[in-house]
């Protein structure tokens, strides 16, 4: 592959302003200039490119990326993992049943403890609304405080894996796909997206997706369509920060209870099981008081009332109703595939079949975006490096060709 594309790609990285980014933490998307969104798809796309033309982006020597997931992971797990060491890093978890959290190791010490050699911290914690996004937080300015004391020489960066409110590599990921789909980032403004509940036979799936969605792609154009049953609504801070986006760029923000209506001449549908707000709100303080039986409770009223809204699957005849017939299809997986993985469930099987390599696809993208993440958090001027790496043209892999 010609290096030619990836000069491109630096040139376009240079006129952007991320300055912010060094030494920095990535938590929420809203949270980031579209200057700073940019540099991450630059960055990811650079990255993918010089590992296709097998040019190694070894950034680091050594060092750690530590990873800490108090959920249950497979795409974002081995996509963390991936790009650390895509990046020279070598991954360590955090088990916290194994470390001395258990005997009252307070928040600030874990965080410590884990970072004297580390680069990286990224943390998954998306169990309890209204305490993700806070944890993260509170180790960040552990981090701070502990570098501005001495204790630490480097101040470890940290990405978030998903929490309660936003899961940025998930969406950033998401956005990448479609701009490579729709050749180039500018055509997706006026594109309509349908971001939907879907059937699930579970409860309890976090918002964070959905949140992420509407909270990213209103940043640039698009026209997000949310819907949903009645009561099944989001965190309403973040969907009046969605319609804040829209409004600023150009793009639209609808609301709606019809799965039907969001689909109609929508370039993309995004089927999606979440737990409402309120319901989420009643888990956490069952979680928190560690009451068994009442989240026993809970999830039999809330997988009788999912059963209500059973028509709410992503069918053949609910795509027909897209643009051209036949959107593009989007699903942050494991989807719940009628007929498959439960008797019925998000999408129906022959669509997903149909549309199983681009979902695939879509979720390839995951790993160069934290790995640009985790670049733009401790490179300062990454467009430097990236230069000199293609004058030095090292073999990623030595057995290639």
């Amino acid at each position: 592959m010609s290096t030619s594309t990836i000069h491109d790609l630096i040139a376009r990285l240079k006129k952007l302003s991320f300055e912010d980014m060094y030494n920095n933490d990535f938590l929420l998307t809203w949270q980031k200039s579209k200057d700073e969104l940019n540099a991450v798809l630059t960055v990811a796309e650079i990255l993918r490119h010089m590992r296709s033309a097998n040019i190694s982006p070894r950034v680091f020597d050594s060092g750690l990326a530590v990873s800490l997931f108090r959920d249950n992971s497979t795409r974002t797990r081995f996509s963390y993992a991936s790009a650390a060491n895509l990046l020279g890093l070598a991954v360590q978890d955090l088990d916290e049943g194994k470390s001395q959290i258990a005997h009252g190791e307070t928040v600030r010490e874990t965080a410590v403890m884990i970072s004297f050699l580390s680069e990286i911290i990224g943390i998954r914690d998306d169990m309890y609304l209204g305490a993700g996004h806070e944890y993260m937080v509170e180790v960040g300015e552990a981090l701070t405080d502990a570098h501005n004391e001495g204790l630490l020489e480097r101040r470890p960066s940290i990405v978030n894996l998903q929490c309660d409110r936003d899961h940025p590599t998930q969406s950033m990921a998401d956005l990448q796909h479609l701009i490579n789909e729709f050749g180039g980032v500018k055509k997706l403004k006026g594109k309509k997206i349908a971001m939907t509940w879907a059937y699930s036979p579970s409860y309890g799936k976090p918002l964070s997706v959905p949140q992420g969605i509407i909270g990213l792609f209103t940043r640039f154009g698009m026209d997000v369509h949310l819907a949903y049953p009645e009561g099944y609504g989001l965190i309403p801070e973040i969907e009046e920060e969605a319609a804040k986006s829209a409004a600023k760029s150009g793009g639209s923000f609808t609301k709606g209870n019809s799965m039907d209506e969001a689909f109609k001449d929508a370039d993309i549908v995004y089927p999606k099981s979440w737990a409402p707000f309120a319901v989420m709100q009643q888990r956490t303080e069952l979680l928190s008081n560690r009451d068994t039986k009442g989240l026993g409770e809970l999830e039999k009223e809330c997988l009788e009332e999912n059963k209500k809204h059973l028509d709410w699957e992503c069918t053949e005849d609910k795509m027909k109703l897209t643009k051209g017939g036949d959107a593009r299809y989007m699903h942050c997986l494991p989807a719940d595939i009628s007929g498959v993985s439960c008797t019925q469930g998000e999408v129906a099987a022959s669509v997903f079949e149909r549309k199983r390599a681009a979902t695939y696809r879509e979720a390839g993208y995951k790993p160069y975006i934290i790995a640009a993440m985790m670049m733009l958090g401790k490179v300062q001027k990454p467009h430097k490096l990236l230069e000199r790496m293609l004058k030095q043209e090292g073999p990623r892999c030595h057995g290639k060709g």
